[in-house]
């Protein structure tokens, strides 16, 4: 249905084309599928659960923080807004535990997400899901393979995504949450 009203700003476009760049030599681990897809199917997710404008623009810049060399909060805050970078970094881990054992900082993330915003959880559980999504569908096409793409082991991964779903549902409901919990039984159940 077309109307007088845009959907969304300029903002969006300034932060795909923003994302677009940032990710361009990125790829997922071993799929080889491009980066910017993830980042594109949060935003998504985020936005036909009722994400407003912001989430969608922190959706897209998700990972920005942690995953590229030399990237800055002040630099999203200039570009984006002061809403748009809390969010994006409190969906980063932190920063002092980037040099901490994987189960360090997973645990961390873990506490940490108990108590982000409801509108951070939204883009949270909508990034865990994806991800939840693609490792399902790459067991289903190279088996217990996909797997080794972690830094943990596979039941720490599982460990990690069942307390994915129990911080972020610490206070908040929604049929993300409700997808995400059908994903975790799906990756316990794989073998």
């Amino acid at each position: 249905m077309v109307s007088d009203a845009p959907c969304y700003s300029p903002r969006l476009d300034e932060a795909l084309a923003f994302v677009a760049d940032a990710f361009r030599h990125i790829r997922r681990k071993a799929s080889g599928v491009p980066y910017l897809t993830h980042l594109l199917q949060v935003a998504v997710t985020v936005a036909e659960n009722g994400g407003d404008e912001d989430q969608m623009v922190a959706a897209l810049l998700h990972d920005y923080l942690e995953d590229i060399p030399g990237a800055r909060s002040d630099t999203l805050r200039g570009l984006f807004g002061g809403r748009v970078t809390g969010l994006v970094e409190a969906l980063s881990e932190s920063p002092s535990l980037r040099d901490a054992n994987w189960e360090r900082r997973k645990e961390a993330y873990v506490a940490h997400c108990h108590l982000i915003s409801a509108d951070a959880k939204l883009i949270c559980a909508s990034d865990k899901l994806h991800n939840a999504h693609s490792i399902i569908r790459d067991h289903r096409r190279i088996g217990p393979e996909v797997w080794r793409r972690f830094s943990g082991t596979t039941a720490q991964t599982r460990w990690y995504y069942r307390a994915m779903h129990s911080a972020l549902a610490d206070g908040w409901q929604s049929r993300v949450l409700d997808e995400l919990a059908e994903a975790v039984s799906e990756l316990e159940a794989l073998e």
